[in-house]
């Protein structure tokens, strides 16, 4: 084959020659010569369709003869132009539903389907789309971008729904939820040094207002001083 495609390009050649457009018609919307066209074409198993099929013949022209004809003559040739049922002639392709077709044939196309296989067993190994895509490129070679991976890792394996988490609602003043956290480093004032301290962290339940204050010690004293 003198001319190699890329990859993108022979799927959409042959997405058309699925689709039943000409060679024609395929060199100009993709650029490809319509002898590559058509090897690639074949190889996927696909019948090329002969230059000229599905276009109406034209018109004989009919020229009356100068020898005058008899009434006899003239009736059975009039009965005869009758009995002949009227050829219709359609052409192959609708405008309307054209671009539909094509576009549906592309969408079910994607970069990753070479690799369907290997990206199952992968999420069956508990491998998320990142790890995937590095896998892919670096024992696969694979040129194409972490988001079409990660397209195809949802298509096969949906992300799952956060669970549903219930709100608690309580009265004005009848419930607060406390907590210590790790604050930054700050000066002692006393010690004249820098000491990591406690963040305290009081949040109203009615409200949702929240408090935050620093302390050096986290103990039931403090959390009783602090509310």
């Amino acid at each position: 084959m003198s001319n190699v495609l890329s990859d993108d390009k022979r799927q959409q050649i042959i997405a058309l020659g699925r689709l039943g457009w000409s060679l024609r018609r395929i060199e100009q919307a993709t650029g490809v010569r319509r002898e590559t066209a058509s090897t690639y074409l074949k190889a996927a198993g696909l019948q090329v369709r002969p230059p000229g099929w599905g276009r109406a013949k034209p018109a004989i022209e009919v020229t009356t003869d100068s020898e005058p004809k008899s009434a006899d003559k003239v009736a059975n040739n009039q009965a005869a132009e009758v009995s002949k049922p009227a050829i219709q002639v359609t052409t192959d392709f609708d405008v309307t539903k054209a671009p539909t077709k094509l576009q549906s044939a592309t969408q079910t196309l994607s970069n990753c389907e070479p690799y369907r296989e290997f990206i199952q067993e992968s999420l069956g190994r508990g491998r998320n789309a990142t790890a995937i895509y590095q896998d892919l490129v670096t024992d696969y070679g694979f040129t194409h971008s972490y988001q079409s991976v990660k397209r195809f890792v949802n298509k096969l394996q949906p992300p799952a729904l956060k669970p549903a988490r219930a709100v608690i609602i309580t009265e004005p003043g009848e419930e607060a939820q406390v907590d210590y956290g790790t604050g930054p480093w700050v000066l002692d004032p006393e010690s004249g040094k820098y000491r990591r301290t406690r963040l305290f962290v009081m949040t109203l339940g009615y409200s949702r207002k929240c408090v935050r204050l620093l302390t050096f010690r986290s103990s039931s004293r403090v959390w009783a001083e602090f509310t």
